[in-house]
């Protein structure tokens, strides 16, 4: 490996402590993989059917079944965005029905945002006077829009999104339907002999791009807000060090939340905290772990029993080389196949709260039941109580650093803080002291250098040039550890920007939650071009995902790239091995939807072409 693997020294001194016992951690499998392969990189490789794999190079300018490079290319990124949006399905899923269950009474939950609920109502049609009726009535009416066939137009896109996109999607015939079905218009599209087509495997890309903004995503943190409450912005703290070995340590670990507050809720229990204490720890804590935890630390204070998050997903290997984790609770998503040998290592119980998860080595599965929610809190509990008093007494590596932070700025959040409406953020665009607006959502990944390095150097490069960022997903962990949603990064910013960030007392870096908050994201982007009189595609804003990894990151920037928005992604997809498919991503797109993909690992050069295209914009606007 490099001489640093992280950008955030905590990571790279718990990497030693895992090299020096020999054991298995993300950095040296990416290195043990060496040179990757040219056709998979590039899209052309296909083993779909008995007759592959196969490879388009020179000689063989198409696969057997006759595919050329153009519909290869497209229908790998096809089948990639499938896996995306079956992924936020899914939580969104479990979001309705622990809104069914909760409003039947059946969970430890209660509706903490009402107007959250009222909001998803309006959309289903609903008009039940009481609340917990209403929560039912959404939570079975997210269920069946999810399920509109893909030839009737979703009703959460019909509602929510601007007019002027509206027209454009239905003109382009990227309109969708109810999600489900587009994932199975999509899945059998894709198939062998079945769409070989490049164009009409992009259009699918794109309605399931539209149909993950506004018909999965806002329902599903619209959900969450009604039962967990809105993010509103309050410090907090982040990076190992929060872990405290002397404490019993419980991390809820993933990107559904359920488990992670049923837990909160029963570790407050003075009888737990005593329990904890008998086993010889000074108590029992919750601490976040990538997604989850930022779902939990964008809602809740920090308290003797919450404490904050440990970092993205690159991040959770060496938490728990640390010795001081208890349980690893893994619901939905990131949870790292390696992680029972690590476990079983340091000392910690990995205890599955999702179904669909399945890591080698699991100790227990408590998966999440609406209705047994917080029984299972209770069972996860009494392991980790169990297992400190085994692991109090192994080896212990802890970390002492930890970053202080402010997170929680939610749409409603930002509006806040603005007095109620968007009118000073929009006279400090037009004025320029803002020249624009960012959303910085992204994962981490190894590929194109150390953890989290090339995100945070965008994100700096970007303030200095007066650019508001948004972040969101494991990108938002790499700019928290870093410390640049503190008040302190103020200083890291341009003149404009950072007079009016101290005018609000806000960073420069505004945490805005995880991947799934791009619903909430695209909300915010209509708005404000609603309140402009302009299309989306209109607006000084753009997208960059400077280390973005897996399948719910290229749905986003789909999505994106659908709403009309300059979109930057690192590393480069693996588009590159059809000139076609590359012209159309880069240039012909954006005189179709406005949006265009940009390349690029200089942090420089990314935050150069992102300014140009701002200043386009607001030349365009005439500001």
């Amino acid at each position: 490996m490099p001489e640093t693997m992280s950008q955030h020294e905590t990571v790279n001194a718990q990497y030693e402590v895992m090299v020096g016992d020999e054991a298995t951690n993300v950095a040296d499998r990416y290195e043990a993989q060496g040179k990757r392969c040219p056709f998979c990189e590039q899209g052309l490789r296909c083993s779909l059917c008995s007759q592959g794999p196969c490879r388009i190079k020179p000689g063989a300018d198409r696969g057997v079944c006759g595919i050329d490079a153009a519909g290869m290319v497209m229908r790998n990124m096809v089948h990639l965005n499938i896996m995306g949006l079956a992924a936020y399905g899914h939580h969104t899923r479990d979001v309705a029905e622990t809104l069914i269950a909760t409003g039947e009474g059946k969970t430890p939950f209660r509706i903490v945002d009402e107007s959250k609920l009222d909001m998803l109502a309006s959309v289903l049609g609903i008009e039940e006077a009481d609340v917990n009726a209403r929560a039912v009535a959404v939570g079975k009416g997210i269920l069946d829009s999810m399920a509109q066939c893909s030839d009737e137009e979703s009703i959460w896109v019909e509602a929510l999104a601007p007019e002027s996109r509206k027209a454009l999607w239905r003109e382009l015939g990227i309109f969708p339907g109810g999600p489900l079905h587009e994932l199975l218009d999509s899945t059998t599209r894709s198939m062998t002999n079945i769409d070989g087509d490049y164009v009409s495997l992009a259009k699918a890309a794109l309605r399931m791009g539209v149909a993950t903004f506004y018909a999965v995503q806002v329902p599903l943190e619209m959900g969450q807000d009604a039962l967990f409450g809105t993010p509103q912005p309050h410090a907090a703290h982040v990076d190992l060090g929060i872990l405290d070995p002397d404490y019993v340590n419980i991390l809820p670990n993933g990107h559904e939340p359920f488990m992670g507050f049923a837990l909160v809720q029963a570790a407050e229990s003075e009888e737990v905290q005593q329990r904890a204490r008998e086993a010889g720890a000074k108590g029992l804590r919750i601490v976040g772990s990538i997604e989850t935890g930022q779902e939990m630390m964008q809602r809740l204070a920090e308290s003797d029993v919450f404490v904050g998050m440990t970092g993205n997903w690159i991040c959770q290997e060496y938490a728990i080389a640390t010795g001081a984790v208890d349980v690893f609770a893994m619901d939905m998503n990131c949870s790292v196949p390696s992680l029972g040998e690590i476990a079983d290592r340091y000392g910690t119980k990995l205890v599955t709260v999702s179904h669909v998860v399945g890591v080698p080595g699991t100790h227990e599965r408590v998966d999440y039941v609406p209705e047994e929610a917080a029984e299972q809190a209770q069972r996860i509990i009494d392991i980790a109580i169990e297992n400190f008093k085994e692991r109090k007494d192994r080896p212990r590596h802890p970390v002492e650093h930890r970053q202080e932070i402010l997170t929680g700025f939610s749409t409603e959040a930002v509006l806040g803080a603005l007095g109620g409406t968007l009118e000073p953020l929009l006279d400090a665009v037009k004025s320029g002291a803002i020249k624009g607006i960012v959303a910085m959502v992204s994962c981490t990944t190894l590929k194109n250098g150390p953890q989290d390095s090339l995100t945070t150097a965008v994100v700096k490069e970007l303030i200095k040039r007066d650019i508001l960022v948004l972040s969101a997903g494991c990108g938002n962990a790499a700019t928290q550890v870093a410390g640049l949603n503190s008040l302190e990064a103020q200083e890291l910013a341009g003149e404009g920007l950072r007079g009016v960030c101290e005018a609000l007392g806000v960073p420069p870096v505004l945490s805005f939650g995880t991947c799934t908050d791009c619903g909430r994201l695209a909300l915010l982007v209509g708005a404000v071009a609603d309140a402009l009189g302009v299309d989306t595609a209109a607006l000084p804003v753009a997208v960059t995902a400077p280390e973005y990894m897996e399948q719910k990151a290229t749905i986003d920037a789909i999505g994106a790239l659908a709403l009309g928005l300059y979109t930057h992604v690192s590393p480069t997809p693996p588009v590159t091995g059809s000139p076609e498919v590359v012209k159309l991503l880069t240039e012909d797109l954006e005189e179709i939807t406005g949006g265009k993909v940009a390349l690029g690992e200089d942090a420089v050069e990314v935050a150069e072409g992102i300014a140009a295209h701002i200043d386009e914009k607001r030349a365009a606007l005439g500001i």
